[in-house]
């Protein structure tokens, strides 16, 4: 991958299309920005194939639900009233310069303010990172929230640790946590890799209880690690859609 982009002028890639799963207005459920109203935009297509993956309609076999241009896409946001976005999939960064043309069209809505890219880790963040950095709009509204992938997951290898190198520290690290093993490959990964960046640890329900990881963390004296639950989960039914 290069280590930048070269976009063309923003009325021609706003015709660019990109295969989306869905775009829906709720409260965000996790990390830095929970409980605020949020809007999702969550495009098809993922890398990876973690073993607990809550979304799997967001990649293949499955298909796309429906396909649209930046243009289009950036309409329907603006039919909400949220100031936050959440860019996410499957993996929002997969689809390269179309995914960053759309960050950048999404970033140029005046009364937006947040927009996390909920990254999973094996996606070089770099070219992002330099696009972030060239653009004042962008280095203001763009935060990268990146998955680490431990263990359970079995995706594990596909982890890039230069990533690390680009976070900033409005960015976050989220650390889903299924195990003893993840738990303790999580602090070891945060101990050699982390500079920026609010480290999350968020609990795996069916096999790391939430009051299990909360006494892990006070035992381990980790301060700075913010325990992260998925509200949306607490909320509505985990199986539900469109929330």
């Amino acid at each position: 991958m290069t280590n930048h982009f070269e976009l063309p002028l923003s009325d021609v890639y706003s015709q660019w299309k990109l295969p989306m799963v869905e775009i829906f207005e709720t409260i965000e459920g996790e990390g830095m920005a929970a409980g605020f109203p949020t809007i999702f935009v969550r495009v098809f297509h993922c890398n990876l194939r973690c073993t607990w993956c809550d979304t799997p309609y967001s990649y293949a076999p499955a298909k796309p639900e429906f396909e649209a241009t930046i243009e289009e896409i950036i309409e329907r946001i603006n039919t909400f009233a949220s100031k936050r976005i959440c860019f996410t999939g499957g993996e929002p960064l997969i689809h390269r310069e179309k995914s960053a043309a759309l960050l950048k069209a999404m970033a140029g809505i005046e009364r937006i303010e947040d927009i996390h890219v909920e990254t999973n880790g094996a996606i070089a963040l770099k070219p992002f990172q330099l696009l972030r950095e060239s653009d004042p709009m962008l280095s203001s509204k763009v935060r990268f929230v990146m998955d680490y992938k431990l263990p359970a997951s079995g995706e594990m290898n596909r982890m890039i640790h230069e990533n690390f190198d680009v976070l900033k520290p409005n960015d976050e690290i989220k650390f889903v946590i299924g195990s003893d093993d993840d738990f303790d490959i999580a602090s070891s990964v945060l101990e050699q890799h982390h500079k920026q960046g609010l480290a999350l640890f968020s609990p795996v329900w069916e096999t790391m209880p939430p009051e299990k990881l909360v006494n892990k963390v006070l035992t381990a004296r980790m301060p700075d690690v913010k325990v992260s639950m998925q509200l949306h989960k607490i909320i509505w039914d985990p199986e539900k859609r469109g929330v």
